[in-house]
């Protein structure tokens, strides 16, 4: 009997230390898991920082708050096909945190709700993507790289892997014929499988060199997360610096990003591009103005026009809309729906979006912790760009 106890004994003690050791990893693990759960995913999706490493970075030096005007009016109602709909009512249901539209550079209808407030993060889901393709065609406007090399030449690591020979460009485009299921409803999905790996501490990179080619690349418009992480690592690679301090001095700091911001990173400290950026909702607005201004914003050239152009500008059959994803075109990162007069969108899960109409000189950003998004999906997105097409019509 005292031999059990021992062994008992000793049982427990290594269990106890292994609590201890891991308890941050358990408690993370558990927290993703949890993570859009309706009772607690509107506090999650704005404290993300409490719950994940982050990495942080300033306001501008030269901050910038655009004229405001808060004198529009949403439209009562607004139509989705043949069916009439409530827009408070829509706003309520997708449990939207923050809404900001602008018109001319100013700012016209401004709202916060579920507690989020001016000055606090959000998480921005994959509309990160869309940044992330910006700094990628700013670098390069520098010369660093050409978007029709190879992504192996600077990251040979990924050689023998999905990823082996695919030229840049086909992963802007989300073509690069890696296989991935990105569904967020199924458990058992690569995305699910890649955030239960990422709690329990596996490497971005390391997760990424785990994909194969399923097509010939730059022939299917097939939607991967891990592309953009990819394009991270290449953008780290090639800079020699952190994504962190190249979204600071390449846009927050030129575009006068008015608050602070932060990045999620893994164990490795490096940043979670796919999306991983937290801030405020008026300066993921100014993405969108930066877009809505041909990269000239803030009285800076950030980036050059001719990216712009071409990275919302579908190029390849299979990047029409109606053909590729969910029926709608794809550019570098952003999506563009099909008969919407010029309008093109960075999009996250949970209905994050920042939707850009040039003809009509509007922007609209919004920021939601839609619970719905889990089974609903892309009918989620389509109402929301019935509402926006809405709003654009006022003007």
């Amino acid at each position: 009997m005292k031999w059990f106890l021992r062994i008992v004994s000793v049982v427990l003690i290594v269990l106890i230390v292994l609590i201890i050791f891991y308890w941050s990893t358990i408690q993370r693990l558990r927290h993703t898991m949890s993570l859009f759960d309706q009772d607690v995913i509107v506090q999650n999706f704005q404290n993300m920082e409490d719950a994940y490493n982050t990495s942080s970075f300033p306001a501008s030096t030269n901050p910038k708050t655009n004229p405001i005007d808060l004198s529009y009016q949403l439209p009562e109602f607004y139509l989705n096909g043949s069916t009439k709909k409530n827009t408070k009512t829509f706003l309520n249901y997708t449990r939207t945190t923050g809404l900001l539209i602008t018109h001319n550079d100013t700012i016209v209808y401004e709202s916060y709700d579920n507690d989020l407030q001016p000055d606090e993060t959000h998480i921005s889901w994959s509309v990160s993507k869309s940044l992330i393709a910006t700094l990628i065609g700013i670098a390069v406007g520098k010369d660093m790289f050409s978007i029709n090399e190879p992504v192996t030449k600077y990251l040979p690591k990924f050689k023998n892997t999905g990823y082996d020979n695919v030229i840049i460009k086909d992963i802007l485009q989300m073509s690069t014929g890696v296989g991935f299921n990105e569904n967020y409803a199924d458990f058992n999905s690569d995305i699910n499988k890649f955030g239960r790996a990422f709690a329990t501490g596996t490497s971005l990179e390391d997760f990424s060199k785990t994909l194969e080619r399923e097509s010939e690349p730059g022939t299917v418009c097939h939607y991967v997360s891990i592309n953009t992480q990819v394009l991270g690592l290449l953008l780290a690679e090639v800079t020699g610096r952190s994504i962190t301090d190249l979204t600071h001095e390449w846009l927050w700091q030129p575009m006068g990003a008015e608050y602070p911001a932060n990045w999620i990173v893994d164990n490795t400290g490096f940043e979670v591009v796919l999306g991983g950026l937290n801030a405020t909702l008026r300066d993921f607005s100014k993405l969108g103005l930066l877009y809505l201004h041909n990269g000239n914003y803030n009285g800076h050239q950030i980036i050059s026009p001719e990216w712009i152009s071409d990275a919302t500008t579908p190029d390849a059959p299979h990047l029409m809309p109606d053909v590729s994803a969910r029926s709608l075109g794809y550019g570098y990162q952003w999506w563009i729906p099909p008969n919407d007069g010029g309008a093109f969108f960075a999009h996250g899960i949970y209905n994050q979006f920042i939707y850009i109409q040039p003809d009509k000189n509007l922007v609209i950003t919004k920021l939601s912790a839609n619970h719905h998004f889990k089974t609903e999906g892309s009918a989620t997105v389509t109402d929301h760009l019935a509402l926006f097409k809405a709003i654009c019509a006022d003007f």
